[in-house]
């Protein structure tokens, strides 16, 4: 392996409509996904049930397995008792049936294996479990969100304090102190997760393969080996097709050791476990309910003099994870005061997670409604008031920015929504018997490449190239914008790129996530593809072949790298009943260059709509005297569907940013769900002159 610093491109597929390149096999249903492959080869497979704890905190008193074993078609059931015994059990959320103790509602606690999915289930129903309860707390509130976090996700900052906050807020002209809160929300693709896992021995040693829906085959392959005591190379994970994870597939859940334990247990055959709907509302991660306390401080002119951005928010005592909910808050405009703080409550629940923009989209929901907030406080238009707090720098690391473009992005949006014909004043506008508003919020996300990415070039012969990384194409596109970024680097057409993917053997790649995909893995490919034409020229023997790793951006420490964007929504508010609709919705970003403007633009409304789910419907609620979610189905926790999502445009500046990548583009998988629930809401506001500070925003608020 190699590493090569790339030169400029040669672009010519790049930034070209490109259809899909598995368009046909989805649409024609050739497209199998993790619980859909054959593999006759090793035996038919069973399948496997979940047994899920009722009860939130305790101990296991005793399993009665017989009447389960007793049904038709059931093989096996496995408990703490008889499973496989865990080498590693250090991680709180996968380490499961390997002890009595019981952490959270819907615990993993036993698994019923059986000829087919329908005895599974018929047998996991059997199963009479008995618990010794034990007292519990399940419930976020803000006097017991106190606990602090050494790091909040990844690894950033809990806290951040610069300057005076508290006497730069005493001399301001103009205060505002609220308390913005968002919901539970639940990831919900329209894959659900779901693995098939088998063993046999190759050599005398155990080998595990599985196809699983994951994000990221080669983050499965590592978590799962040092805790079932094997090394990396005896696993093998493929994900070829991936129905939808928004970050709730990036990292393996406990259903992933299921399978494995499971497959250990059934003389090397496969076994296939699909996570329920109902039970993905509690294994497969969730995105935290916030509570996010803001004090901004202004001069007469809207200039902002002080920030404070206090989180409060909740993790799992059986394992942490904290959502860096106030990072966005420490770059997004210019004060020389700021102060940001993270607190969370340890509760008896299951483990929260990734969920599309984790932070920036609670974060951001916060701080653009409180700048509304401040805009009608300071009399200033909306627009003008984000124009006036411009950074000149990264307010964060003091760095230059490596393109901040967010005037330009809320210029052309209000240019294109019809901005100057806004009226100032709120509930000014009826149309029947409808309230009529608009709103405006800002959009920012972190421009990341991640190490360790590589990539592999063959030569067929005849012109043809095989193209191989671990990468995994979650429904994004990622699999037709590598094909294109592969093209124009070695200087050829898409159709003459074969693309290998999603499968662990193939050269190592990061996680389908933090909108960095693209910018990661398509850095590898051209430094891979460059380093080629370097060892092999331009007439390569059939076989040559070269394996390569980008070389580390010269630019990661010179420049603050962000993407930006504006996102303007039309509400309008029924004045007897409280109904909510947003008939337009408008979101214009700067991201660098485009690889594939039809793919990209289905990102973005996709974001887009997410966002206007989260404004208006979507709202997990957890029982906190049982401790489980209450709203575990996609019934009772609604998601917007087509008759919510109305006229939804998203468009981009023209720009490239060869700082960033060789392909001149940034991420877009995240940046449009942030600032769009805020947008909404700001725009309820405007139609009805009723300031709602929590999401999502209910039709009882403005019958008040």
């Amino acid at each position: 392996m190699t590493e090569q610093q790339t030169v400029p491109l040669d672009i010519r597929s790049i930034g070209t409509p490109h259809p899909r390149v598995d368009g046909v096999e989805k649409v024609t249903g050739r497209a199998a996904y993790a619980v859909e492959h054959e593999v006759g080869d090793v035996g038919d497979p069973l399948h496997a049930w979940l047994v899920t704890s009722r009860v939130p905190k305790g101990r296991i008193a005793g399993i009665d397995a017989g009447p389960a074993l007793a049904h038709p078609g059931v093989v096996s059931v496995l408990d703490h008792t008889n499973a496989p015994h865990l080498d590693d059990t250090s991680n709180g959320e996968l380490a499961i049936l390997q002890d009595d103790r019981v952490h959270f509602h819907g615990q993993v606690v036993a698994l019923v294996l059986a000829e087919t999915s329908e005895a599974a289930r018929e047998g996991a129903a059997l199963v009479e479990v008995r618990y010794d309860e034990e007292p519990f707390e399940a419930e976020l509130r803000e006097d017991n969100a106190t606990y602090r976090p050494d790091q909040v996700n990844p690894a950033i900052e809990t806290d951040t304090d610069e300057g005076d906050v508290d006497a730069a807020l005493a001399d301001a002209a103009v205060v505002v102190e609220q308390t913005y809160r968002t919901a539970y929300e639940h990831n919900n693709p329209l894959e659900p997760h779901a693995t098939t896992a088998w063993w046999r021995d190759e050599d005398g040693e155990p080998a595990l393969s599985l196809f699983d829906s994951t994000q990221g085959v080669h983050g499965v392959v590592s978590t799962l080996a040092p805790m079932l005591g094997v090394e990396e190379d005896q696993i093998r994970v493929r994900a070829p097709y991936v129905g939808g994870g928004f970050g709730s597939k990036g990292e393996a859940h406990a259903h992933v050791l299921a399978a494995a334990l499971a497959a250990q247990v059934t003389d090397g055959r496969p076994v296939r476990l699909a996570v329920t709907r109902q039970q993905m509302f509690t294994l497969t991660g969730y995105r935290t309910a916030t509570i996010s306390h803001f004090r901004l401080g202004a001069d007469a002119d809207g200039r902002l003099t002080a920030i404070e951005h206090r989180v409060q928010e909740q993790t799992s005592a059986v394992r942490e994870f904290a959502e860096q909910t106030a990072s966005p808050t420490r770059m997004l405009y210019a004060a020389p005061n700021r102060r940001t703080s993270h607190r969370l409550a340890r509760l008896d629940v299951a483990v929260p997670s990734w969920m599309r923009a984790p932070g920036e989209m609670p974060g951001v929901f916060a701080h653009e409604v409180a700048m509304d907030e401040l805009a009608v406080a300071c009399g200033l238009d909306p627009i003008e008031l984000r124009v006036r707090n411009e950074p000149e720098t990264d307010p964060e690391t003091g760095k230059p920015f490596n393109d901040r473009r967010l005037v330009d992005c809320l210029r052309r949006g209000a240019e294109r929504f019809g901005w100057a014909d806004r009226p100032e004043a709120p509930r000014s506008t009826e149309d029947g018997e409808w309230w009529v508003g608009t709103g405006v919020a800002a959009a920012t996300y972190p421009a990341m490449v991640q190490p360790g990415n590589q990539a592999r070039v063959r030569f067929l012969g005849e012109g043809r190239y095989a193209v191989a990384i671990g990468s995994v194409d979650i429904g994004t596109g990622a699999r037709t914008v590598l094909t294109q970024i592969a093209a124009d680097a070695l200087g050829t057409g898409p159709d003459a790129i074969d693309l290998e993917i999603a499968d662990s053997l193939l050269p190592p790649a990061t996680v389908a996530g933090g909108s960095s995909g693209t910018s990661s893995w398509g850095g590898a490919i051209v430094a891979a593809a460059q380093r080629f034409r370097a060892d092999h020229g331009t007439e390569p023997s059939p076989g040559a072949e070269t394996t390569a790793s980008a070389a580390e951006n010269p630019n990661a420490e010179k420049y603050a790298f962000h993407s930006f964007g504006a996102v303007f929504a039309e509400a309008r508010v029924h004045r007897w009943t409280g109904e909510i609709r947003v008939p337009r919705l408008l979101g214009v970003y700067s991201v660098g260059r485009i690889v594939n403007p039809a793919t990209a633009r289905s990102q973005l409304v996709g974001g887009l709509v997410m966002g206007l789910s989260a404004a208006l419907f979507e709202e997990g609620v957890r029982d906190p005297r049982f401790g489980h979610p209450v709203t575990q189905d996609l019934a009772t926790y609604h998601v917007a569907a087509h008759a919510d999502a109305l006229d939804v445009q998203a468009e981009w500046l023209d720009e490239s940013d060869e700082r960033f990548t060789p392909m001149g583009s940034r991420g877009i998988g995240e940046i449009g769900i942030v600032g769009t629930a805020a947008a909404v809401a700001n725009a309820t506001y405007h139609a009805t002159g009723v300031r709602v500070r929590s999401i999502p925003v209910t039709a009882d608020r403005f019958l008040e």
